[in-house]
């Protein structure tokens, strides 16, 4: 066929002074061809000199206007909008084509059916050279990892170096990075790090794809379902997000991260090799200087560098942050409900509902509250008393079952138990709540004397507070009343005389032998 003439090496070799019959044996060409060509040359009065510097293509349609030019009839679509939306989170192929139909449809232009648009699509890719961007997508994915290599704190009074480990987070899409120095590889920190990461983007993405670690991952098989540590799971969750580990052993799940690792080593670890830091926040200032610059470095195969791709076409898309920032906490499994209704934990007790005494509960701790979890429900919560203090109780009233056995002690309460004893026993739990700036000051010396009815009866009690009142004290406490009940104070006096005015003869004690004795005289 004409149109795969080389048309262009046809007039070379005319200028050449070959012969058409020459030209055609010499390239493997039918003489038709060679003489179509030569009489369009001559037809249109071109001369080699003229196309020379031509390409064939060019050449081609030169002499062969309109020839071999295929004009598609389908509407064509805006390919660098669709590479956009492409990098979208959410966007399909098959969206956008059918978008594209629609469009199609309202303006009465025929449409390239799904086949057609995806190759042209790939094809669109290719000669724009973007295909480095189509594998991921703006504000979907962030990957995180440790660094192998490490840095140093040293110690200004003993000398000693500290080993400071790199966490290393990158969006793959604008290669945005982000390190955070830490003084282990546990789980708290692992987890801080992650809350510090996204709050340095300023938003969060669906998916977070770390290695398989222990404090992230527990079990990865080959087959079957991952198992996430809990703690990761939640953190994740509370960001909207997923944990989707790499593959193990497999790098290339992650590469964007494990680039930047490698980048890292020469931007921030090289960079200050000489440089003696000897603290964390210290050194933190240098690692945000060096993050900054690597951030703004330009591309060496793309417009722009990685912080001006992600203001400004990937910050837009993060998913905004929580309004409270997740707390690190840890779970305790398996503590039983005591039968006083509730669980202890760090030396002292904190209640659950009481339909939950005797079973087993979990418990997650943060570095405010404990809270109570039986299964997959979530019980009740407490604020977390500090570790100096031992052998407290918290108790939340709506844990109690209903009735005055389990009301709160207060005033009112105390009162009411102190009129049952008698009045003595009111003006003395009255003095002591007037002795007292704040109520709650005076229920424990309040109680304290009350609860003497449980060792010595009511009325003795009351007998005692009685004495008390009639003495110099004011507000009389348990330490008044305690001494008077022991020495017997409160008991009625004994008679002190017989009738007559006679004193009772004093009884000198000793073993008396009765009746019985005298009656058989004295043998025994």
């Amino acid at each position: 066929m004409v149109k795969k003439i080389k048309a262009k090496l046809v007039l070379q070799l005319r200028a050449e002074g070959l012969s058409g019959r020459a030209i055609a044996a010499s390239q493997q060409i039918s003489r038709n061809s060679v003489a179509s060509v030569l009489e369009a040359a001559d037809a249109a009065e071109v001369r080699w000199d003229d196309i020379a510097e031509l390409p064939d293509a060019e050449v081609y349609s030169l002499l062969f206007p309109g020839r071999s030019e295929h004009q598609s009839v389908f509407a064509e679509p805006d390919w660098a909008q669709v590479h956009r939306e492409m990098a979208r989170v959410g966007v399909t192929m098959k969206l956008l084509h059918s978008e594209y139909t629609d469009q199609c449809a309202n303006s009465g232009t025929p449409a390239m059916g799904y086949d057609r648009f995806c190759k042209q699509y790939q094809q669109h890719v290719l000669v724009t050279g973007l295909v480095s961007r189509v594998g991921h997508k703006a504000g979907q994915t962030v990957e995180v990892d440790w660094s192998g290599p490490t840095m140093q704190l040293t110690d200004l009074v003993a000398g000693e170096s500290t080993r400071v480990y790199l966490f290393v987070a990158c969006l793959p899409f604008s290669r945005y990075a982000f390190v955070e120095p830490t003084l282990d590889m546990k789980q708290d920190t692992w987890l801080r790090a992650h809350v510090a990461m996204f709050e340095f983007f300023g938003g969060s993405v669906p998916r977070i794809v770390p290695d398989n670690l222990k404090t992230g991952v527990i079990k990865h098989p080959r087959e079957g379902e991952i198992v996430l540590n809990d703690a990761y799971r939640q953190m994740a969750a509370h960001y909207s997000a997923a944990v989707l580990p790499g593959r193990v052993r497999k790098p290339k799940d992650k590469a964007s991260v494990e680039n930047t690792v490698a980048h890292v080593a020469t931007w921030i670890i090289a960079a200050l090799r000489d440089q003696k830091f000897h603290s964390l926040a210290e050194l933190k200032v240098a690692i945000a200087v060096q993050l900054s610059a690597y951030n703004a470095e330009p591309f060496q195969k793309r417009a722009g560098s990685r912080a001006s791709v992600f203001e400004s076409e990937e910050k837009p898309l993060l998913r905004p942050l929580p309004a409270a920032e997740y707390e690190i906490s840890r779970w305790m499994y398996g503590r039983r409900v005591g039968r006083n209704g509730h669980v202890a934990w760090a030396r002292n007790y904190y209640s659950a509902p009481y339909p939950n005494v005797g079973a087993k509960v979990d418990l997650r701790i943060t570095d405010t509250m404990l809270e109570i979890y039986r299964g997959q429900q979530r019980l009740t919560s407490h604020l977390l008393l500090p570790e100096t203090v031992v052998n407290e109780y918290r108790t939340n009233d709506a844990d109690l079952p209903a009735g005055p056995k389990y009301r709160q002690w207060d005033q009112p309460r105390t009162r009411e138990w102190a009129e049952r004893v008698g009045p003595s026993a009111v003006i003395v739990t009255d003095r002591i709540f007037e002795s007292v700036p704040v109520a709650e000051q005076g229920l424990n010396p309040a109680l304290a004397v009350l609860r003497l009815t449980r060792r010595y009866s009511a009325e003795r009690v009351e007998a005692a507070c009685r004495i008390a009142l009639a003495g110099p004290i004011r507000s009389p406490r348990y330490a008044h009343l305690r001494p008077i009940l022991e020495t017997g104070q409160d008991k009625p006096a004994a008679p002190t005389g017989r009738a007559g005015g006679r004193p009772p003869a004093e009884e000198t004690g000793g073993y008396v032998r009765g009746a019985d004795y005298y009656a058989a005289g004295g043998a025994r």
